[in-house]
């Protein structure tokens, strides 16, 4: 069993995936195929490339990104999630069907399109605009003309504990910064609920925190000035090796469009 299994594979499911990664909770995100974002020509706000920058390219550092975290991919689309079938006595429902008893501690199965069920201790929705699979956890769907949202709590917790949902499913605003925020918000409040030891995002120089007599709070280290540069020049070869070459597929166009 996973210890965090992400519906979808884009900004805001993969900001969640390394955040939780890093943290050491085995997650895997299931890619129901291209994000929404690729089909945006130039992301311009995003803060850090001054330029803007092709979404596609953004997408796929992002991966590389969460890879590099650990997080496991699998290509597919969920079509049900459901508590683990346990306690639930003779002659009930399904655990994720009315009138059952699921055990929510157990964790949830997700039924895939053409694949073998997965499970996980804990399931965040990110997959903007597919959430019919959650719809025998019964979460809180809202309907918006042909959209669905999931009420969420500040943390993006919804109303059955241990699933979340994250981005543009949450309501949050159609900005890939904003889901990308999101999505690292609702990473740790999964760290949060899986009781690790408090979590920093940090990599520090030498003596920061031991030269000053502390010990180096969990989740982040301290590097000695080649260690620094080591890993900045890494860094820069990364994104030299992303940007030798011009994106040349044209971005995806809305299904509704006409491109003949």
């Amino acid at each position: 069993m996973r210890d965090v299994c992400i519906v979808g594979g884009g900004v805001a499911g993969l900001a969640a995936s390394i955040f939780t990664a890093r943290a050491g909770l085995d997650t895997l995100v299931v890619d129901g195929g291209e994000s929404i974002l690729a089909r945006n020509a130039s992301l311009e706000n995003y803060p850090g490339f001054p330029d803007g920058v092709d979404a596609r390219r953004y997408l796929e550092l992002t991966r590389e990104q969460a890879r590099n975290a650990g997080v496991e991919f699998e290509l597919g689309r969920v079509t049900r999630a459901k508590p683990v079938d346990s306690a639930v006595p003779s002659g009930s429902r399904d655990a994720g069907e009315p009138g059952g008893q699921p055990d929510l501690e157990q964790g949830f199965v997700l039924e895939t399109e053409g694949g073998e069920p997965l499970d996980a201790r804990r399931l965040i929705a990110a997959s903007w605009s597919d959430s019919d699979y959650l719809v025998p956890l019964d979460v809180g769907r809202t309907q918006r003309g042909s959209k669905h949202f999931v009420s969420v709590d500040d943390a993006g917790r919804t109303a059955v504990a241990g699933v979340y949902a994250a981005g543009r499913l949450a309501d949050e605003p159609h900005q890939a910064i904003v889901a990308a925020g999101h999505g690292a918000k609702v990473g740790l409040a999964v760290i949060h609920d899986s009781e690790i030891n408090f979590y920093h995002d940090w990599v520090a120089p030498e003596g920061y925190f031991t030269g000053r007599d502390r010990e180096v709070p969990p989740g982040c280290e301290e590097i000695d000035d080649e260690e620094r540069r080591e890993r900045d020049d890494q860094a820069r070869e990364t994104i030299r090796e992303a940007f030798a070459e011009p994106v040349d597929e044209r971005p995806t166009m809305h299904p509704s469009v006409d491109r003949d």
